[in-house]
């Protein structure tokens, strides 16, 4: 006989699966160990690059009183090399040294704030797969590059020489920054410095330089190992020839230099 009850308990057994069996824990995907090694090296980057922007801030107005070091000086010093260096003030050097840097090295160095942008951007235009070439280097993006970077080209470290060139033009004068430059320049292995080179060269004191003098040393920056400024050779002594002849153009231009 048909049970109204067996409908009823049919549907309670339908819908009654009993309990559900347990399932096994989500586990969370890891990140990757090279992710990890990626972050980490990331914010080691991003660290060093805060910790050596403070290093030149605070190095930068240092060096208003103390005598400043390059990595090149302190290079030779970390691997026990001399370095002859004896700072002087600009005062203490011949004029015709800042004249003749200014009119081989930049001159524009009066009237531009740190960076020579049009000149900056005719080389940048020019540059090949290994960077910018040196001529658009200002003096105070060649001190900011002996002071706080290295040498070579590179896009890397001509865009970091900008901020730095900039924030140093800012914070000295003119004249101190020609005096930084000339107490820093390298002048031969291990000689650094106007006062330096101006004894080791000449047998002289640098305030006691000659314009050609000057005009020897001026040119032999580019290259300061290879170049002689106390024995030239014939092409050197051409260069600074003619670097003398742009000295009394230039001298008009060179205001920012004096008092």
């Amino acid at each position: 006989m048909f049970s109204l009850n067996s409908g009823a308990e049919g549907d309670r057994s339908e819908g009654n699966e009993g309990p559900s069996p347990p399932q096994e824990p989500v586990l969370r995907r890891k990140p990757w160990a090279a992710s990890r090694w990626l972050r980490r090296l990331v914010g080691l980057g991003l660290g060093l690059i805060l910790l050596w922007a403070a290093a030149v801030f605070w190095l930068g107005l240092l060096y208003w009183g103390v005598p400043p070091v390059s990595t090149l000086m302190l290079g030779r010093w970390l691997t026990l090399q001399p370095v002859e260096r004896t700072y002087v003030s600009l005062d203490e050097i011949s004029p015709q040294l800042p004249l003749a840097v200014l009119t081989s090295e930049d001159g524009r160095f009066c009237d531009h704030r740190g960076v020579d942008w049009d000149a900056l951007r005719d080389v940048v235009e020019a540059a090949d797969e290994d960077g910018p070439a040196r001529g658009a280097s200002t003096i105070p993006m060649q001190t900011a590059k002996n002071l706080f970077l290295w040498s070579g080209r590179s896009y890397l470290r001509k865009g970091l020489e900008l901020p730095v060139a900039l924030y140093l033009d800012l914070i000295w004068s003119k004249r101190k920054m020609m005096e930084n430059y000339l107490n820093i320049a390298e002048w031969g292995d291990g000689v650094f410095g106007a006062e330096a080179a101006a004894r080791k060269y000449f047998g002289k004191a640098a305030k006691n330089l000659t314009r050609r003098e000057a005009a020897l040393l001026a040119t032999a920056l580019p290259n300061p190992i290879a170049r002689n400024p106390g024995s030239p050779k014939r092409r050197h002594q051409a260069l600074a020839a003619r670097l003398m002849k742009r000295m009394v153009v230039a001298a008009p231009f060179s205001d920012c230099l004096r008092e």
